[in-house]
């Protein structure tokens, strides 16, 4: 570790507390152990001041827009001051609009269904599928994936100059790998994007969570990202910036909320004015508590201090790193090369084992919740793997032989609320698994690998 980052590690508090920081879980071994929730890209804990604000609220909640009753006009004020306050954490400029969804895929597809007509999108094939797949009804190139930031703005500007420059045109790119964490060059494919006529919109839900996301000072044109992932797990998402594309869209959803006027025509059909705000595409009941939620979090995170989150979670991805460096059998995932930034968020393969089976290993004998599989970005994994998986390999036997290539990968995450012990449990474990295997034997059900009881 660097002084520098050990003198910044030392100056933080504990870990932001988080719900289930004291659950215990059963080893097959015996016993019960504290659960090391490193599964974080997934979902990340509620945290606890989230927790008790939404409580807190709970015996208040009331309909959102519509009541005469005090609990509803409350709730209305709480659900638009959740509105302001999110738009505030993002850096949202004064004419923007943000609209509440129910996830960041919920979002992008929302903003799928507004491009103008002959849009042409651009994304690179190393997008989480939330952003890789909704334009599909678009004319889309699927750019390769870069090796270096610098590649990934060049790819970019090649692509955009080479389109009609007349049509319109938008670039899909994530803020923080969700395999890799590595950190993107947004500013800078943003000005490319600009450059050339395009718009661009941002993935942030890896990258919120960690970072300090500025709409003005990314210059982007639209952010997307979920409360989920932000210690807010009550099933809401964002998609936030310019109006002009919502406005000129059918709404998302048809129904209460989204109409302004309307009324019956002669001929027995129906005419409908719709909003030109936000509430344009939030037909139906909001989720106040989900909205309420994500307001919360960002409240939480900034009296935290980005600065001092993102000292503590360097100091925690330093940890892993160097453990895993220590252990030849296990290659970590990169794009851009392991000194890149990066968030909590590292993925890696162990020689001679099956993913399934070192993830259900780290579950079931020491009490660590990681993932493994392809995470919803097969293109980026394979890509850095270099393979096509067709089969999965029994969880009992290895995946790959020694020197043969891996199916599947394993994904450590963490972030505001993960103790060091965790990481060093982790650590520890990966270890003792690759020196002295598996103390249990495990087998295949719908799919999954479990112990075998």
């Amino acid at each position: 570790m660097s002084v520098s980052t050990a003198a910044a590690a030392q100056t933080i508090c504990a870990p932001l507390p988080v719900l289930g920081s004291d659950v215990t879980v059963p080893l097959v071994t015996g016993g019960e152990v504290s659960y090391a929730a490193l599964d974080y890209a997934a979902s990340a804990p509620a945290l606890q001041r989230v927790w008790d604000d939404v409580a807190a609220y709970a015996p208040y909640y009331g309909s959102v827009h519509r009541g005469a009753g005090y609990l509803s006009q409350l709730s209305t004020d709480l659900f638009e001051n959740a509105r302001n306050t999110i738009s505030e954490f993002l850096g949202c400029r004064a004419d923007d609009q943000l609209i509440f969804t129910r996830s960041t895929t919920d979002s992008l597809n929302l903003l799928a269904t507004a491009l103008p007509a002959d849009c042409q999108v651009f994304v690179f094939e190393t997008e989480h599928h939330a952003s890789l797949l909704p334009w599909q009804d678009a004319r889309v190139t699927y750019l390769d994936a870069p090796r270096t930031p610098a590649q990934a703005v060049e790819t970019l500007e090649q692509a955009l100059a080479a389109r009609d420059p007349h049509g319109p045109a938008l670039v899909c790119v994530t803020g923080a790998s969700n395999v890799t964490g590595e950190l993107w060059p947004v500013r800078e494919l943003a000005a490319a994007a600009h450059a050339h006529g395009a718009r661009i919109v941002l993935d942030a839900a890896q990258l919120a969570p960690h970072h300090p996301v500025s709409v003005r000072e990314l210059d982007v044109d639209w952010i997307a990202f979920s409360g989920h992932k932000l210690y807010a797990p009550f099933g809401s998402g964002v998609l936030a910036g310019r109006a002009d594309w919502l406005r000129a869209a059918d709404p998302y959803l048809a129904g209460g909320g989204a109409s302004r006027k309307v009324t019956r025509r002669t001929d027995g059909g129906v005419d409908v004015e719709w909003h030109e705000t936000a509430a344009r595409h939030e037909a139906g009941s909001p989720n106040v508590i989900g909205a309420y939620s994500i307001a919360s979090a960002c409240k939480a995170l900034t009296e935290a201090g980005f600065d001092t989150l993102v000292a503590r979670e360097r100091h925690l991805i330093e940890k892993v790193q160097t453990g895993l460096a220590e252990v030849p059998e296990v290659r970590i995932l990169s794009l851009f090369g392991d000194e890149a930034p990066r968030v909590g968020v590292i993925s890696f393969v162990v020689e001679g084992w099956n993913s399934s089976h070192f993830a259900a290993a780290l579950s079931a004998e020491y009490g660590i919740g990681v993932r493994d599989g392809l995470f919803c970005a097969h293109p980026l994994v394979r890509t850095l793997l270099g393979s096509d998986p067709q089969t999965q390999g029994e969880c009992g036997a290895p995946e790959a032989a020694p020197g043969e290539k891996s199916l599947n990968a394993i994904r450590v995450s963490f972030g505001a609320g993960t103790p060091d012990e965790h990481v060093e449990r982790f650590v520890t474990a990966v270890k003792e698994l690759v020196q002295d295997g598996a103390k249990w034997k495990y087998r295949t059900e719908d799919g999954r690998c479990v112990p075998a009881v």
